[in-house]
């Protein structure tokens, strides 16, 4: 426990606002991808059939999407906004960590696969955000500079 408080300093003192940016802008991809999955349910169940992921019947498939959908709705919005990002960027890995083990990675290493790139990028950034936290351009900031002033 130790080690992740050393991790979040660490990360809380070497802030930058370009960072901001990309985790803006990271959020925003994530959630145009949750709302690509609840527009088009079928395709995504049709990949993770075709893949066997987990041997999944159909009726966990169907939970299975509504939760990853759901997770990159919410996800997306709180890394866009800054609000509790370490905790939205640990919610996305585990997804991610499975749609570049299991999904894309079948489809090898080639240069028409973009999915897999876009997943291993977007992972690298979850991680990196869940180590540097929101930013100084984030709610998170704003929500700490005004627990210290008092409104008289």
């Amino acid at each position: 426990m130790n080690v992740i408080r050393k991790i979040e300093h660490w990360g809380d003192v070497h802030q930058s606002k370009w960072l901001d940016f990309l985790r803006i802008l990271l959020g925003l991809v994530i959630f145009g991808k949750g709302v690509s999955f609840i527009s088009d349910t079928s395709a995504l169940q049709n990949l993770i059939v075709e893949n066997n992921v987990f041997g999944f019947s159909g009726v966990l498939i169907s939970v299975a999407i509504h939760v990853v959908a759901f997770a990159h709705l919410v996800g997306g919005i709180l890394l866009t906004l800054g609000l509790v990002t370490r905790f939205a960027a640990v919610i996305q890995i585990p997804i991610l960590l499975c749609a570049v083990l299991f999904v894309n990675l079948t489809r090898g290493f080639s240069m028409p696969n973009s999915e897999l790139w876009l997943s291993v990028l977007v992972l690298f950034l979850l991680v990196l955000f869940w180590v540097t936290g929101s930013g100084p351009l984030s709610v998170d900031e704003g929500l700490k500079n005004r627990k210290g002033k008092r409104y008289d």
